[in-house]
């Protein structure tokens, strides 16, 4: 069997790896991306396959004018433009995005964080097809995850990637042939809601631990910020990143008090006290709690009993 014929539109590393793994079922005519990742994307895309630059909703709506693509379908994953209607009905059966939430949950730039943010159990990935709104589109299929109680950004963003891979190799075929109808997002959606919820993109600032936040958030956001913005702190003068954490059911004090109880490294929050397991002071590799306190524990007052 011939593999159908895609072109994709993407931008940054989720992209790159998505396009390695696509080109194993797909001929990929052509790839789409962005200025700043243009190398990132062409190290991916298959030999002889051209890469385009288009930065903006004009600059990608003169390439599809220009190039008279002859793929019945485009796939996107995070590529960061606006396409338009123009482009859209270029191709015959429309284009593809694989967005990595259960849709309409975590429509937006960034579904992966803020799904491990949330606390949920549950995430996946959406196949839909595009419409000029923000992540509305029909779903052609969607594909459930269970979220681990300790999954943090990178892992998550790497098995939403191979399902994602897995349910293209499967539902695009199917539906280029007509076997597959699109249906209404809201009614099709087998997230645990129909109510839609929003993504943003996240800042540096966000990485700033709120020690008025309970330890059970802050966890999350340790794990979900893992890659960016990393999550940072002031412990003993020094700046550190944190690196990974665990709620201890403990009261030692208020809000954002650091202390070492039997060797352990305690921050107390607005519920509970975030244990510190690793962490990277600044200019220094990761280091356990306990190798940090060998060297800083003479800053960190001491408890001994409760």
């Amino acid at each position: 069997m011939t593999a159908a014929s895609v072109v994709f539109l993407g931008s940054g590393p989720v992209a790159a790896e998505s396009l390695r793994l696509l080109q194993r079922s797909f001929t990929v005519e052509a790839v789409i991306t962005k200025s700043t990742t243009e190398q990132m994307l062409k190290d991916a895309a298959p030999e002889g396959a051209p890469v385009l630059i288009a930065n903006t909703k004009k600059e990608l709506d003169s390439i599809i004018a220009a190039e008279h693509f002859s793929s019945p379908v485009g796939v996107v994953i995070d590529y960061g433009v606006i396409i338009s209607r123009e482009v859209i009905d270029s191709f015959a059966k429309g284009i593809i995005n694989s967005h990595f939430s259960l849709l309409p949950e975590w429509r937006g730039a960034d579904p992966i964080t803020f799904s491990i943010l949330s606390g949920q159990r549950e995430t996946g990935v959406s196949l839909m097809l595009i419409n000029e709104a923000l992540d509305e589109g029909d779903l052609l299929a969607q594909a459930p995850f269970v979220l681990e109680r300790s999954i943090t950004t990178p892992q998550l963003t790497q098995d939403l990637i191979e399902l994602s891979d897995q349910m293209l190799h499967s539902i695009v075929p199917d539906y280029l042939a007509g076997r597959i109808e699109p249906a209404n997002q809201l009614s099709a959606t087998i997230a645990s809601s129909s109510v839609p919820t929003y993504s943003r993109k996240l800042t540096k600032a966000d990485g700033v631990l709120d020690f008025t936040k309970p330890a059970t958030q802050l966890e999350r956001e340790v794990r979900a910020f893992a890659e960016w913005p990393k999550s940072r702190t002031t412990i003993a003068d020094r700046d550190v990143v944190i690196m990974s954490t665990k709620v201890v059911d403990l009261q030692i004090g208020d809000p954002g008090e650091v202390v070492m109880l039997d060797k352990r490294l305690l921050i107390q929050t607005a519920s509970a006290c975030l244990e510190i397991v690793s962490l990277k002071p600044a200019g220094k590799k990761e280091m356990t709690a306990a190798a940090f306190l060998a060297g800083y524990g003479h800053a960190v007052p001491k408890i001994t009993n409760l």
